[in-house]
C-alpha cells in the first residue's frame, strides 16, 4: 500500500504566523503582511496541504492605512482567523498605527467590515468563545480579556494568565476550548533560532494554567534539522477527529552562521493527542498526508495583466495609489506611474509578489519608453537589488545597508527588453578582474544563494551580474519578512506586457549545503 505524503512548507514564501480555521470540509489560513498591501493574504484549502489565495482580508485604504513612515517590518503583526455563529472573524494588530483591531465577514472572499478597534495595548491578539458565547481575546504576555466583538468594548480584564516556561518573548497564544479544557498554546524563545511552542490548560480562560510536563512540545533550538525557527503555532481538528499543526520555520542555507532568504513559511505537521496533551514531532520536509485529498490545477507562471483588477498576491509597500498603476491605460499591460524617485525611501511605485522558490526565475517584458522602470529583489529600502532600464541603458544597482553602487551597465536598443532575474542555489559567483588587471577565479559564495540579472534585447541576451545573495537576507538585513521580487518606476512611467515567477531547474547534488 502506498503512503500518500506531503512537502514542507505547505505555503513556501514570506507567509509567516499562520492562522487557520475549519468551517465544515473547508479550511482557511492567514499570515501576516507587515509593511505590505493589501494586508492579510487569506488561502483556501480543502486538505491542509493544497493552499490557493482567494484574497486579502484588508484590500482597501480605508480598513488598513499604514504610515507613510512606518518603518520596514513594522504594520500588520500576527492576525487571528475564527468562524463563529456563521461569520468570520481576524484579529490584528497595526504597529506604527492605530493597535488592535477586528474584522468581520459573512463569507471568507468578503467584502470585511471596516475595523472594529479594541482598546488593548500589546501584540499576537487571538479569539476564543466559552459556551455562554461570551468572546475571549489573548495577547502576548499573556494576559486575557472579555470583549464584545462587534464594538470592540473591553467587558473584563486584561487578566495576566500565563507568561509561558520562563523563556523571552512569551507570544502568539491561541486559546482551544477542547474536551473540557481551556488550552492555551504559547510561543516562545523568541521567533528566530530559539523558537518554540509550549502549551498549558485550564478549566477556565481565567486560568490557573497548568503548563504541560513535556513543555516545549514543539522546537528545533539546537540542531541539526534544515528547518529552523520552527513556532508561532495554530491547532485545527479535521472532519475525520485528527488533528493538525500549521507554524512558521525557516529553511536556512549557505555557511556558517546561515541564512535565510525566502523570509518565515507556513509548514504543517501531524498532531498526536497523549494523556490530555498534544504531542507534535519534529518538522520534517515530508509527513504522511491528511486523509482528505484535494490537490488545485498549478498556478499560472505568467500573469499576461489581461484581468480586470490585480491578482490578490500583488503587493505593495505601504500604499499603492490609484494614480501609481492602471490595468486600463494599455489594455493587456500594466503600466506604472512614479510617485518617488528612489527605491531607496519609503513611497515609491513597486508592485511586487512574494519569492517562493529557491531556485526561482523571475521575468517581465517592459517597455520603459521615456521612464526609469526595472525589476527588483527586495527585502527594504536599504537592501535591494535593481535590474533597471533607463536611456538606452541596462544596469544593475546593489543597495546594501549605506552602500549603493552601480555593478553592471550596457547600452540597449529602444523598444521592450525581456529582464530576468535568477535565484541559484548551485552556482559560484563569477570571476573578477583584480587591481592588476588579473582575472580571479569564481568562488561558492558564502550566502545560500546567487542572484544573476541579464536582459534580452532584439540584440540578444546580456548577462550582467551575478551577487551573493546573503546580502538580501533576514540574518543581514534584520526584521521579519522575506524577498518580494517586483517591478517599479521612479520616473515617469513604463508597461509592463506580462510577469514570470516559478522555479528553476537545479543541478542534482549541488547547493551550499
Amino acid at each position: 500500500m502506498t503512503i500518500r505524503t506531503y512537502d514542507n512548507p505547505v505555503i513556501p514564501g514570506f507567509h509567516p504566523d499562520p492562522s487557520v480555521c475549519r468551517v465544515g470540509a473547508d479550511f482557511y489560513l492567514v499570515c501576516s503582511s507587515f509593511e505590505y498591501v493589501p494586508g492579510v493574504p487569506l488561502f483556501h484549502s480543502r486538505d491542509l496541504v493544497h493552499w490557493r489565495q482567494i484574497g486579502n482580508v484588508l484590500d482597501r485604504p480605508g480598513q488598513l492605512a499604514i504610515p507613510p513612515d512606518t518603518p520596514a517590518s513594522a504594520g500588520v503583526y500576527a492576525p487571528t482567523l475564527r468562524h463563529h455563529d456563521g461569520r468570520f472573524h481576524v484579529i490584528t494588530t497595526l504597529v506604527g498605527g492605530g493597535g488592535t483591531f477586528l474584522v468581520h465577514s459573512e463569507r471568507p472572499e468578503g467584502p470585511w467590515s471596516d475595523p472594529v478597534w479594541i482598546d488593548l495595548p500589546g501584540i499576537d491578539p487571538d479569539l476564543a468563545w466559552d459556551d455562554e458565547g461570551s468572546c475571549w481575546c489573548a495577547l502576548a504576555g499573556v494576559r486575557v480579556a472579555r470583549i464584545d466583538p462587534l464594538t470592540g468594548k473591553v467587558l473584563e480584564g486584561p487578566l495576566p494568565v500565563w507568561s509561558g516556561t520562563g523563556l523571552r518573548d512569551p507570544e502568539a497564544p491561541h486559546l482551544y476550548r477542547i474536551g473540557g479544557w481551556w488550552y492555551l498554546l504559547l510561543a516562545e524563545g523568541g521567533t528566530a533560532l530559539g523558537h518554540g511552542v509550549s502549551v498549558a490548560r485550564a478549566r477556565s480562560p481565567r486560568g490557573p494554567f497548568e503548563p504541560a510536563p513535556g513543555n516545549p512540545v514543539l522546537t528545533h533550538r539546537g540542531t541539526d534539522l534544515p528547518v529552523q525557527c520552527t513556532g508561532h503555532a495554530d491547532l485545527v481538528e479535521a472532519a475525520d477527529g485528527t488533528w493538525w499543526m500549521v507554524l512558521l520555520g525557516t529553511r536556512p542555507g549557505g555557511f556558517f552562521p546561515e541564512f535565510h532568504v525566502l523570509g518565515r513559511e507556513t509548514f504543517l505537521v501531524p498532531v498526536e493527542w497523549v494523556d490530555g496533551w498534544p504531542r507534535v514531532g519534529p518538522v520534517a520536509g515530508r509527513h504522511p498526508a491528511p486523509a482528505a485529498w484535494h490537490p488545485l490545477p498549478p498556478e499560472p507562471v505568467r500573469d499576461d495583466f489581461d484581468a480586470p483588477a490585480l491578482a490578490p498576491c500583488w503587493i505593495s509597500p505601504r500604499a499603492r495609489p490609484d494614480g501609481s498603476w492602471s490595468l486600463a491605460r494599455r489594455p493587456g499591460w500594466l503600466t506604472l506611474t512614479a510617485t518617488g524617485d528612489s527605491l531607496d525611501r519609503p513611497g515609491h511605485t513597486f508592485v511586487g509578489r512574494r519569492q517562493q522558490h529557491a531556485d526561482s526565475r523571475t521575468s517581465v517584458r517592459l517597455d520603459a519608453g521615456r521612464g526609469r522602470a526595472g525589476l527588483s529583489v527586495r527585502l527594504d529600502e536599504a537592501h535591494h537589488y535593481d535590474l533597471e532600464v533607463y536611456d538606452g541603458t541596462v544596469s544593475v544597482h546593489a543597495r546594501i545597508g549605506p552602500l549603493r553602487q552601480c555593478v553592471a551597465r550596457h547600452a540597449v536598443p529602444p523598444g521592450p527588453l525581456t529582464l530576468t532575474v535568477e535565484t541559484r542555489t548551485d552556482d559560484i559567483l563569477p570571476p573578477t578582474v583584480t587591481g592588476a588587471g588579473q582575472e580571479a577565479p569564481g568562488v561558492r559564495a558564502g550566502g545560500p544563494d546567487t542572484i544573476a540579472f541579464s536582459a534580452e534585447s532584439s540584440e540578444g541576451v546580456l548577462r550582467l551580474a551575478a551577487l551573493d545573495g546573503r546580502y538580501l537576507s533576514t540574518q543581514v538585513a534584520g526584521g521579519f519578512t522575506g524577498r518580494v521580487i517586483g517591478m517599479y518606476v521612479t520616473e515617469g512611467s513604463a508597461a509592463y506586457d506580462w510577469f514570470d515567477h516559478g522555479p528553476r531547474p537545479v543541478t542534482p547534488g549541488a547547493g551550499p549545503r
